[in-house]
């Protein structure tokens, strides 16, 4: 079997340190600007970044439509922070056209710890990661404030649920990419693999 060729939406965000995780985890990451690129990956990962401007870039881009489309027909996602609110099927306090690719069935609350100043790095103990907690780096993170019954959550921190699996998309509100620990990515390629 070949291997699997994972996307990294690359309008904002830090799309370097996760095109680094995935190849680290053993995939062929590229970036993807453009519906031709989406249509050629076997999954996709949404970075974490600006959630606002992922959301208005991905319309620019002619992306949104495709993207939603990819979700709805398995296409396997895992959403970092932003990417966490560009999943979840709802977001409590949107900013003002704010859209979302959806697909989780969760509601989320964004910047939920606090502002940038209010940034912290916990460890994190996350189901279906093996060798212990995951070092959690949570930059203007949210939270998911309601799960729904098609939802699992994976991990929490503080009375809060801060990862969360829904087949094949794969949500956390933190970003594992910022330190140098691949295991959430390995995590990933194999739902990847799996849905192949």
């Amino acid at each position: 079997m070949t291997t699997p060729v994972v996307g990294v939406l690359a309008l904002q965000g830090d799309v370097r340190e996760h095109l680094a995780a995935l190849t680290g985890a053993g995939v062929r990451a590229v970036s993807v600007r453009r519906p031709e690129e989406l249509a050629s990956v076997d999954g996709l990962v949404i970075p974490g970044g600006e959630s606002t401007a992922i959301s208005k870039l991905a319309v620019a881009f002619g992306l949104l439509g495709p993207l939603r489309e990819r979700v709805r027909d398995g296409l396997p996602v895992y959403g970092s922070c932003a990417g966490m609110i560009m999943l979840a099927d709802k977001i409590l306090d949107p900013r003002s056209g704010q859209e979302t690719v959806g697909g989780i069935d969760m509601i989320v609350r964004r910047n939920a710890f606090g502002r940038q100043n209010e940034s912290f790095e916990a460890a994190v103990e996350v189901a279906g990661v093996p060798g212990g907690p995951v070092h959690g780096v949570f930059i203007r993170a949210p939270w998911v404030e309601s799960i729904g019954a098609a939802a699992e959550p994976v991990a929490e921190y503080g009375g809060h649920t801060v990862a969360v699996r829904q087949k094949s998309l794969l949500a956390t509100a933190f970003h594992p990419e910022l330190t140098g620990d691949h295991r959430v990515h390995a995590l990933f390629a194999d739902m990847v693999r799996a849905a192949r």
